[in-house]
């Protein structure tokens, strides 16, 4: 863990209250609103916008071109892709004031949405799911899962690492690349 300050472009705009973590970086244009919270050691890319009412872990990674929107919740060492989409109500109209509609969605713990991708509000992505890019993800993910598409469908599972795993008879796995061992039992992924 980094204690170091974090570093802040000059181009980037920070609004009095925004709480940045020791060690991250917020590069080039980004725009973090009052009420947000970004941990320790994130990288903040270009242009990345960063609304009240949100919750971003330590050691995420943020690429280019997000929209992180008001009752996003993002726990550690998540990796959003460059112009991945965020929404925050269902029904939305430009006429219709809908901000008391709010819906939280939830990214655990080691998940990756990749580049593109677009995730309706409401939903959870599982912990160290991978979401493919330019997917769109319209309910929620089971830890560990692989999905694509539109709409997104499971296509397999993953490791911590990031690598697909291939499970034998018995639902057992080895990560080809930690070797570390996952069982799958009753649709879910577990780390022996």
């Amino acid at each position: 863990m980094s204690h170091s300050r974090p570093f802040i472009h000059p181009t980037a705009i920070i609004d009095a209250g925004a709480r940045i973590g020791a060690g991250t970086k917020v590069w080039h244009f980004a725009h973090l609103m009052p009420t947000c919270r970004v941990g320790a050691n994130c990288i903040i890319g270009q242009n990345v916008y960063i609304d009240n009412n949100t919750s971003i872990g330590n050691g995420v990674k943020i690429q280019n071109n997000v929209s992180v929107y008001n009752g996003v919740i993002i726990e550690d060492d998540v990796f959003l892709g460059p112009s991945m989409v965020f929404t925050n109500v269902i029904n939305p109209r430009s006429f219709i004031e809908r901000k008391s509609e709010f819906k939280n969605t939830y990214v655990r713990k080691g998940a990756t949405i990749g580049a593109n991708a677009t995730i309706l509000c409401g939903i959870e992505i599982g912990a160290f799911a991978m979401i493919g890019a330019g997917s769109v993800v319209v309910k929620d993910v089971l830890p560990h899962a692989i999905m694509i598409g539109n709409p997104a469908r499971q296509t397999g599972w993953v490791s911590e690492a990031g690598i697909k795993l291939n499970f034998n008879q018995e639902g057992h796995a080895k990560c080809a690349e930690t070797g570390a061992d996952y069982q799958l039992a009753n649709g879910m992924v577990l780390r022996k």
